[in-house]
């Protein structure tokens, strides 16, 4: 049994379906179900005994001990966060609340269960905080990647909330000793993403014929991987990573915002012609960039690979290719997510052309 927080968010939701694909072993999964928590995402295991869904917040320390003492688990994976860097300009409480806090509350149950524990149970527990490359800043044009050396340099709320949440893991397991493992992935994209971040946001926009928001001069540079190596990379660090380690997890695609919209409008092109011809590129429109906006990240995911022998197996290709057609093909989720508090932030967020 493992514990799993977050579970019903974009990457939680992939984890927990790929996670019983491929053990079969039983998950608790906690989320508070906020607007970016989706049961939809996990309709596929309804009525499967090998999934308990709580719903419920990391910040509740006594749901949480008491999930630990009935359930027992022998690792618990963090993915509970709010992520969205546009939101935490607009509303840093909140961000604060769950992501340091929350993570703070969620640490102290951990080790309150975990010095219980006795013998192998002990010795073979594992609290795996899956984190971002944001926590490292920004990165010049010819600057290396990201590696796990790094030193924090977080420039939104967001970003600052999650360093936060590293550094208080990290001392969680210098202090006590509890057993901790992080990771730091690059921008994943890919099933189940909820459509005000960049790739979905594209294709949903794109069908309905709203124009397509690129901010600034759409040359902010991120390292893309899909949501699927993701969760084996994950998979592999909870049974391989050397406890106290952090390893970064990256696609090795490097591509600007506007290359990753001119792609995605490309497939719409060859997958969902439009009606009335002409290119879903007509439709981009180049809105006023978003404060203190990170020019580039990267990963360097060469640790991970040296050490556990992971590496993705998509490339950005064959990886986006997947994405459109999911989307696509599940035009029901997709309608039933964008609620009216969805149009409304959406309609904040972009409302100011450049």
């Amino acid at each position: 049994m493992i514990l799993v927080t977050g579970g019903a968010g974009f990457i939680g939701s992939n984890f927990v379906l790929d996670w019983i694909a491929a053990h079969g072993e039983p998950v608790v999964n906690l989320d508070k179900l906020t607007y970016a928590g989706n049961l939809e995402n996990l309709r596929a295991l309804e009525g499967d005994a090998r999934h308990v869904f709580v719903q419920g917040d990391i910040g509740d320390q006594a749901l949480v001990e008491d999930l630990l003492l009935r359930h027992r688990p022998r690792a618990v994976l963090n993915f509970a966060a709010e992520s969205h860097v546009d939101r935490s300009i607009h509303s840093p409480g909140s961000f604060i609340e769950t992501n340091v806090v929350g993570t703070f509350r969620l640490l102290e149950a951990v080790r309150g269960y975990w010095s219980g524990l006795q013998g192998e149970e002990r010795e073979a527990f594992r609290f795996l905080h899956v984190s971002t490359d944001e926590v490292y800043g920004s990165l010049a044009a010819r600057d290396p990647a990201f590696s796990e050396e790094n030193k924090y340099e977080p420039n939104s709320p967001y970003s600052a909330s999650k360093a936060a949440s590293d550094h208080l893991v990290r001392a969680y397991h210098h202090t006590y000793g509890l057993p901790v493992l992080t990771t730091n992935c690059s921008n994943n994209y890919g099933p189940y993403h909820f459509p005000e971040k960049l790739i979905p946001l594209m294709i949903v926009n794109a069908l309905a014929g709203k124009p397509l928001p690129v901010y600034g001069d759409g040359q902010q540079i991120r390292d893309w991987l899909y949501v699927g190596d993701h969760c084996s990379a994950i998979r592999r660090v909870l049974e391989a990573g050397k406890v106290g380690e952090t390893y970064n997890v990256g696609g090795w695609n490097e591509k600007p915002n506007l290359e990753i919209v001119h792609t995605v409008c490309a497939l719409l092109d060859e997958l969902r012609p439009k009606a009335g011809g002409g290119s879903y590129q007509e439709q981009i429109t180049f809105v006023k960039d978003r404060p203190g906006h990170d020019r580039r990240y990267a990963i360097d995911a060469r640790k991970i690979e040296r050490e556990l022998g992971w590496k993705p197996a998509e490339t950005f290709e064959t990886g986006i290719r997947k994405t459109v057609q999911w989307y696509l093909a599940h035009g029901d989720w997709v309608q039933r997510v964008q609620s009216g508090a969805y149009r409304e932030w959406i309609s904040k967020q972009y409302a100011q052309a450049a």
